[in-house]
């Protein structure tokens, strides 16, 4: 059987979800033309298959893509509940659908070949990359790869950020349009990590109610049914008067193991194997948007697609203590939060939480949380690296890829 030439392309998107997506349509909006492109996955993504939901100002490039968004936002405690205003900046739902047919309009233009099967193998020699995938073969100069990946190094803290979601339906109004329920602490509480649920009106009948915990395992898909139940009739919902007709499940990583963001010279790894999801929230969106627009920017210019870090080091840094203090149980989530959202304003919270924050900012904030434990575990962090210095490499041996999802794989906050 005769086999194919290779395709030679200038760049291979080795994976067509969200990053790769955003990365097709920030390449049409710059207008880069003649770059042989293509795209490499067994799947061509279309519809509702996640939702990301993030804050930021408004974006003309985005808002006619949001499925909805939110200028207020109640954060609630135990025995508290506040109103925050965002100003200058709002809370967004972006559905993946808009994204996906975004993609595959600026994917038509730009030409792009489209190898329809998993990639099996990735060779770079330091002047080009050979991707094998299926019967085909593709060469190219760049790889931006978003296949779901482990860390380089196995992590000192390894939790999940696991949620289940109903969208519902509701036969009169019942929902608040203008104001989104953004973390709700008053669901019990696990005994190792932190729950909290969310609800998201896109309209005053239809809403996003969703259930999350950061812990380091699982629950049982009855598990996240009797906790969404509970959270829904904590909100005074009654369930007579409500149609569920969606449901949305993902599972994403809260670790402090580093990601090889750059496996060889010209293969760039992108989503949450390439550092995009911040490990002390799970959010992601923010992050894979921005480096969408430096790769977009830097083809353009003729310069290597390499973004920058989707976050400083000292926000790494800063997420290692945080979630080492949660695990160890030096600090409680509700808590932590509160007395941030308390005793900061409410835009400087949320853009540490997105990690665009300046040092200053991040000394004004870390001086709301309680000290002792947050010491606490800034020195056994310390001690922990300096362990890892003098330990043998190691790879990790019990992480799993989180599984694929009928529903949204997005961040939650506390991703959110």
């Amino acid at each position: 059987m005769p086999t194919a030439p290779p395709v030679d392309v200038d760049l291979a998107l080795v994976g067509g979800g969200g990053a790769g997506s955003l990365v097709l349509a920030a390449l049409d909006r710059c207008g880069v033309r003649g770059l042989r492109v293509a795209v490499v996955d067994p799947v061509r993504r279309r519809g509702q298959d996640r939702t990301w939901a993030f804050w930021g100002r408004p974006d003309d490039r985005l808002d006619s893509l949001l499925a909805a968004s939110w200028s207020q936002v109640e954060v609630a405690t135990p025995g508290r509940r506040r109103v925050l205003d965002l100003a200058p900046l709002r809370y967004a739902m972006l559905r993946s659908a808009a994204v996906y047919d975004q993609a595959a309009t600026a994917e038509h233009r730009l030409g792009a070949v489209r190898v329809a099967a998993p990639a099996r193998a990735v060779e770079d020699d330091g002047d080009r990359v050979t991707v094998r995938a299926g019967g085909a073969t593709v060469r190219a100069s760049w790889v931006l790869d978003s296949r779901p990946r482990p860390p380089r190094r196995v992590g000192r803290t390894n939790w999940l950020q696991h949620f289940r979601g109903w969208w519902l339906e509701a036969d009169r109004p019942l929902f608040d349009p203008g104001r989104a329920v953004l973390m709700d602490f008053r669901t019990p509480q696990p005994a190792r990590g932190v729950s909290f649920g969310y609800l998201l009106p896109v309209t005053d009948r239809y809403a996003l109610v969703e259930y999350t915990e950061f812990t380091p395992g699982l629950l049982t898909d009855a598990g996240y049914d009797a906790a969404l139940a509970g959270y829904r009739d904590q909100l005074g919902l009654d369930p007579g008067r409500l149609r569920v007709r969606e449901v949305e499940n993902g599972v994403i990583p809260m670790t402090d193991g580093r990601f090889d963001l750059r496996p060889s010279p010209r293969v760039v790894r992108l989503g949450t194997a390439g550092g995009a999801t911040r490990p002390s929230t799970g959010f992601t969106f923010a992050a894979m948007y921005r480096q969408a627009g430096q790769i977009a920017e830097a083809l353009a210019a003729g310069r290597a697609p390499v973004p920058a870090p989707a976050y400083p080091r000292r926000h790494r840094w800063l997420d290692a203590v945080a979630l080492r203090a949660l695990d160890r149980g030096g600090v409680g989530g509700p808590d932590f939060f509160d007395r941030l959202f308390d005793r900061n304003p409410a835009e400087r919270v949320l853009r540490f939480l997105d990690g665009t924050t300046s040092p200053a900012e991040e000394v004004a904030l870390m001086g709301t949380t309680r000290l002792s434990p947050m010491v606490a575990a800034t020195v056994g962090d310390a001690a922990a690296r300096l362990r890892d210095r003098v330990v043998p490499w190691r790879r990790p041996t019990t992480w799993q890829i989180p599984p694929p999802v009928t529903g949204a794989t997005r961040r939650s906050p506390p991703q959110r």
